[in-house]
């Protein structure tokens, strides 16, 4: 890690198991809106639902909800998320938490109408983290979510990559699609060929996105465990 401030991004993971928990989760979109903001140093941050099975599909998740922040150094970013109280009433319902610290390296285009992500380029090769967020035009979503399966289908097949889930503000209309992945070669392999290639193609020569943003991190550190272990766990053991 290095010694310099930058800004620090981090994504967080609740499970919650029972309808309670879950009704609690679901009533947080709206209630934990104030906690957040009043968390000290938190720039932009984002409350997000789930999709079901892996988060590649337009039918919500009740029982996994995310959390996107960012920060202005590493060290805040992991005293917030251990310590801040609106985080520890999440840990407090769920069953399971992972959050995961990101430096952005590169970011296009914009969220809510913002540019989020303070970028600074990667010192050195390793793991990585893609994010896209797309806000979908109404009469093009049935399509948009029609090319979905295919892709799903696809990054579940590769072996590479660490971690991966859909998520989004709003079911249908909002999508956030985040994985991480060994290496650069890895993850632009995928990118570029198969369903996922196809789709972007479509998504730019038929204008599908209001707003679109498009950004890439190395990864810091992580914290709590996802379906018993950390996610980083295989990258650590590959390297």
């Amino acid at each position: 890690m290095q010694n310099t401030p930058h800004q620090t991004v981090s994504l967080s993971f609740f499970r919650f198991a029972g309808v309670g928990a879950r009704a609690w989760a679901f009533a947080q979109m709206g209630l934990a809106r104030p906690g957040f903001a009043r968390t000290p140093d938190i720039g932009f941050w984002k409350l997000c639902g789930s999709g079901s099975g892996e988060g590649f599909t337009p039918i919500p998740n009740t029982a996994v909800y995310a959390v996107l922040a960012t920060w202005p150094d590493p060290m805040i970013a992991r005293a917030r998320v251990e310590a801040a109280p609106i985080f520890n009433r999440y840990r407090a319902h769920a069953t399971e938490s992972w959050s995961v610290f990101l430096t952005p390296t590169s970011s296009k285009g914009k969220w809510s109408g913002q540019t989020p992500f303070a970028t600074r380029p990667a010192t050195q090769p390793g793991p990585l983290a893609a994010l896209t967020r797309a806000s979908l035009k109404p009469k093009v979503a049935a399509r948009f979510w029609g090319r979905v399966p295919n892709i799903s289908k696809m990054i579940g097949a590769d072996p590479n990559v660490a971690f991966k889930i859909g998520i989004g503000e709003m079911p249908l209309l909002n999508q956030v699609t985040f994985s991480i992945w060994p290496n650069e070669q890895a993850m632009a392999a995928f990118a570029r060929t198969g369903p996922h290639a196809d789709a972007i193609r479509a998504v730019r020569s038929e204008k599908w996105f209001r707003e679109e943003l498009y950004a890439r991190f190395t990864v810091q550190s992580d914290m709590g465990s996802w379906q018993g272990a950390s996610p980083l766990a295989a990258l650590e053991a590959a390297a």
